[in-house]
């Protein structure tokens, strides 16, 4: 008799191979890779893990390259010697990534949300945008929280020495009002024209207007006299794409495509080719990503006049900042993850190590948005109709690396200026950087325009010099938190729908069996086998047995 095989898992079992006496075996997998030593342990196996890996490879040198040639020509003379058109011929190619990532942005953010949306039920759409937005929410939190706490602890701005001078106009930040600030975001949120959202955002100014005697000033009962000045806010608006608006357009959008049925199934494939074609081209330009990234980076450095100077200054303010910013991107996310999904987190964040050092290099995850779906979508197994539905919200209202740090640049002000900050101060520093981070301009910067807002909250001076002496580094930091809270927040929602999905298959499966029970299938000979060699009887009584085996 020849012996069955063995009805494990099949998954495990590789194709048949013979052997020396030439009868064929099944191998299991493992010692397939386990023969050779496991790993990439042959030659042919470390040429495919360099060949599958070069492009994160490459990114890692061209930031380490950068790091070092900017480094060197600072101690040359920096961008004193090289002047102001050298610099600017130095750093073109970096330029010209930064001009290439946000050329697709427009494109990639209106048709992704229009097919995600098409392509998703109404119902489930509300679900995965719910959770969305409560893990975006809950994250954010967190890293305010840590901010404030590692602020607290660390006191940066205690022992601070002001022995850094900050050239040009950094301290003439146009302060605004909180409520303000909140009634353009939800302006934002409809934008009055689409294609002026694609390049502009609402944003409101103040002029100051002499009022007449007999005037009412706004908001008093009380007559104001002759010449005084109050001030007014008026419309305005600022050089940045609405991303948000755009985003809510396209939702919206793709419902109602959605809605129309048939009928809108030929612009849905539209929308769905236009973004495929959209990641062919991003695809392309992910191979020049190092080349822009080196020349950014070493840009950025040489336009810095003496480094250590400053870091010296301001070491314990960086310090905790970017320890706050590694604890939240190397402990909290992978453990939120891990105690959803019970997957290793840090398997998910290889995945995105090219997405997360191109965020490091451009500092603008509007322009990371394309890389990041890409290796989300590759190399962790995420659906497409997850991961271009959630990511561009993400990078829109998701910024928990800008509020780390806008948490720890109030304390360390609020300690410079030796301001006390109590427990109610605390909380409206936790709750103005967690809601004035939603639609924060995801580009260079974008976190310190809205850190006037936190310091107008808690009544701190707005003077932000400091800050911005050392935002060039802190912002990186804060873009690589951000993008990489998008990316574990796609892949908790995939673990999501998959784990739904996984649940509804088995109710409509036991109510299959419930509703034919007059008429039983008969059973095959191979379930019965076992019942009768388990429990033998006299062979008279074999069909009594199996009758009462199957009843």
């Amino acid at each position: 008799m020849v012996a069955d095989p063995p009805k494990g898992d099949t998954k495990l079992l590789a194709a048949a191979e013979p052997t020396a006496n030439g009868v064929s075996t099944l191998v299991p997998k493992e010692d397939r890779g386990t023969a050779g030593g496991g790993g990439c342990s042959s030659p042919d196996q470390v040429r495919s893990c360099l060949r599958a890996n070069l492009l994160v490879l490459l990114t890692v040198v061209a930031v380490v390259a950068g790091v070092a040639l900017g480094l060197g020509v600072s101690v040359s003379g920096g961008a004193r010697a090289l002047g102001p058109a050298r610099l600017a011929a130095f750093a073109f190619p970096g330029e010209l990534l930064l001009r290439m990532l946000r050329m697709i942005i427009l494109p990639l953010v209106v048709c992704s949300l229009i097919g995600g949306a098409a392509s998703l039920d109404p119902s489930a759409l509300g679900r995965l945008g719910a959770w969305a937005m409560l893990f975006f929410l809950v994250t954010t939190l967190l890293a305010s929280a840590l901010g404030v706490g590692l602020a607290l602890v660390l006191q940066p701005g205690a022992a601070f020495k002001a022995s850094v001078e900050v050239g040009g106009p950094t301290t003439n930040v146009p302060s605004k009002e909180v409520l303000d600030s909140f009634l353009d975001l939800v302006r934002n949120i409809f934008p009055a024209n689409l294609v002026s959202a694609t390049f502009r955002s609402y944003n409101t100014v103040y002029e100051e207007k002499e009022v007449s005697n007999g005037t009412k000033g706004p908001g008093s009962e009380t007559d104001i006299s002759n010449g005084t000045k109050v001030k007014v806010p008026v419309e305005g608006q600022v050089e940045s794409m609405n991303i948000l608006g755009l985003v809510v357009f396209a939702i919206a959008f793709g419902l109602a495509l959605r809605k129309l049925g048939p009928d809108g199934e030929p612009l849905i494939r539209f929308f769905n080719s236009f973004n495929d074609a959209t990641m062919v081209l991003v695809s392309w330009i992910m191979w020049y990503a190092p080349v822009g990234i080196l020349f950014l980076v070493a840009s950025k450095i040489m336009e810095m006049e003496d480094v250590g100077s400053l870091f010296t200054s301001l070491g314990k303010y960086i310090l905790c900042c970017l320890l706050g910013h590694a604890i939240h991107g190397l402990v909290l996310l992978p453990l939120i993850y891990f105690l959803f999904t019970r997957k290793n987190p840090y398997r998910f964040l290889w995945g995105i190590v090219t997405a997360l050092i191109t965020a490091f290099g451009t500092s603008s995850s509007s322009a990371t948005l394309p890389l990041m779906m890409k290796c989300v979508e590759e190399k962790n197994g995420v659906s497409k109709h997850i991961s271009r539905f959630i990511l561009p919200i993400g990078a829109t209202v998701n910024m928990d690396g800008a509020a780390l740090f806008q948490c720890v640049a109030v304390v360390f002000l609020a300690q410079l200026y030796k301001t006390s900050l109590d427990f109610v101060k605390i909380i409206t520093i936790l709750v103005t950087a967690t809601a004035s981070s939603v639609g924060a301009a995801g580009i260079p910067a974008g976190g310190v325009l809205t850190l006037a807002i936190i310091l107008e909250a808690v009544n701190l001076p707005v003077d932000i010099s400091l800050i911005l002496a050392v935002d060039w580094l802190v912002d990186r930091s804060c873009t690589v938190i951000n993008v990489e809270g998008d990316a574990f927040g796609a892949g908790l929602l995939q673990h999501y729908v998959n784990r739904t999905e996984s649940r509804n298959s088995v109710p409509k499966l036991i109510h299959v069996k419930s509703e034919a029970p007059l008429d039983p299938l008969p059973v095959p000979a191979e379930e019965v086998n076992p019942f009768l060699k388990r429990y033998p009887g006299p062979a008279g009584d074999a069909d009594t047995f199996e009758k009462e085996s199957v009843m």
